[in-house]
């Protein structure tokens, strides 16, 4: 009898101790899930674009860091350390690719050599959509795919799809944001279009200080000469200046405009060449090409930066 009774102590011990330890694995497993679910996730973007499209997508969910700030050209970009050091602590990484940022190749092999994701947002658009490039890259392309809105919807798209894979967790966020964000771009799409339409068809021409306006032109139906080329460095020479400056004379363009990313130097030496030839031409504004305006200002955002960008060229071009 004593025999029995030890035996069933053992069992009752025994049981309880089970599920002591099942309870506190339980509690240990629930505190681990939602440690996880309160993590933010760490990104680094290079230009300003793609950061304020990580920002409006990742909301509270993901911490972005910006390499490049305003005025910034990410053609000539070079990494500092610190930027290297951001990059290597990212979860993931967003780049614009098709040799935007030039001089950041190798840092991004690197990074993705460590088994850093790193993802260019150009591989959101097909390359039938994509314009030709310079001849210095075989099978190049025209990297500035965010004067299009609706290649940068895209855009929007595949960073939302790569971070609801990334970070699951927060599918329903990243999802909600994206789909509040197209209906935004939508809207600018068509505002774009009817600003463009206010410019009679033969006063569409629009000159910068470098060839980075070409979707813009293609998809709102303006015919886009550029000093420089797709990359800044390459240089504008005396006989390409001489070539627009009588292209304005001929057909009496009323506006040209330099670019907050670019040194004004190419566009003043064409309004003096256009000058030279009894013709008046007007700097029609400051546009944002390579990276937007200030933090915490309208153009300081994509939706901003597209709508001052349009309002400015049209004003320009109806005097």
């Amino acid at each position: 009898m004593k025999l029995k009774s030890f035996i069933v102590l053992i069992v009752i011990v025994g049981f309880l101790g089970g599920m002591f330890w099942y309870t506190l694995n339980l509690n240990t497993s629930s505190e681990v899930t939602a440690s996880k679910e309160g993590e933010v996730l760490n990104v680094v973007a290079t230009t300003t674009m793609i950061t304020d499209l990580l920002q409006v997508i990742g909301g509270d969910v993901v911490e972005v860091r910006g390499l490049m700030g305003p005025g910034i050209d990410p053609h000539l970009y070079q990494a500092t350390e610190g930027d290297v050091n951001r990059l290597q602590s990212a979860d993931i990484i967003f780049y614009n690719g098709l040799h935007l940022e030039g001089k950041m190749q190798d840092i991004f092999r690197e990074m993705s050599a460590r088994s850093i994701q790193t993802v260019a947002i150009t591989d959101a658009i097909a390359t039938s959509k994509l314009l030709s490039g310079e001849d210095e890259y075989e099978d190049s392309y025209d990297p500035h795919i965010w004067f299009d809105v609706s290649l940068w919807q895209e855009a929007v798209v595949y960073v939302r799809d790569v971070l609801v894979e990334k970070d699951p967790v927060n599918k329903a966020i990243y999802t909600a944001n994206a789909e509040k964000y197209l209906l935004d771009l939508e809207e600018l799409h068509e505002y774009v279009i009817q600003q463009a339409l206010r410019v009679p068809e033969e006063k569409r021409v629009l000159i910068t200080a470098h060839d980075a306006f070409q979707y813009f032109g293609e998809s709102y139906g303006f015919e886009v000469l550029g000093l420089q080329g797709i990359s800044t460095e390459s240089e504008a020479g005396i006989a390409d200046v001489r070539e627009l400056a009588e292209i304005i004379v001929a057909r009496e363009i009323p506006a040209i405009f330099i670019e907050s990313s670019v040194p004004e130097r190419n566009v003043i030496a064409l309004q003096e060449a256009v000058a030279a030839r009894d013709f008046e031409v007007e700097i029609g504004g400051e546009l944002y090409s390579d990276a937007m305006g200030d933090w915490g200002t309208p153009e300081g955002t994509y939706l901003g930066m597209v709508r001052y960008n349009i309002n400015t060229i049209v004003e320009a071009l109806l005097k």
